[in-house]
């Protein structure tokens, strides 16, 4: 099992970074440090399916996702399953295999308007690219999403 952990102040109320994270117009602008045009499908409701995608050539390709817990403004958990390529879900192939149970979790903790923002990924022992590519991103991400909310 390995874990990775982001973390970033953000100078503004919990309510409104979760509702930029999660939001249909803003989830594009801060996730794009993962790749441009990233967007979901689904809901953040739990025990609901839920895809990350982005288009290269017309083809939707991500991840394939449940969202294991929600509790609005504090914690959500989300549990990969799949990828999704081409628009069709693969959870049986040896590529997805070190995905399947992973969890991405969001923790929001707000003290004096400020809210701290925690983000953990948990999951089977991933390749070391993969890992290098996480700590690259995440922080480029968490800066653009504090970016966005303090304006």
């Amino acid at each position: 099992m390995t874990t990775q952990t982001f973390h970033i102040e953000i100078n503004a109320p919990k309510q409104k970074v979760w509702e930029i994270m999660l939001g249909d117009k803003t989830y594009p602008e801060w996730t794009a440090a993962f790749h441009e045009g990233s967007f979901f499908e689904g809901s953040w409701e739990k025990g609901s399916d839920m895809q990350f995608l982005a288009e290269d050539d017309g083809k939707k390709s991500g991840m394939a996702s449940k969202i294991v817990e929600n509790i609005p403004y504090e914690y959500i958990s989300i549990e990969h399953g799949g990828f999704v390529d081409d628009g069709i879900v693969d959870t049986t192939s040896e590529n997805v295999k070190q995905w399947i149970g992973a969890h991405e979790n969001y923790i929001y903790k707000e003290t004096n308007g400020i809210t701290s923002l925690t983000i953990e990924l948990e999951g089977k022992e991933i390749d070391e690219s993969v890992a290098k590519m996480f700590e690259d991103t995440w922080p480029n991400a968490l800066n653009k999403l504090k970016e966005i909310a303090e304006r």
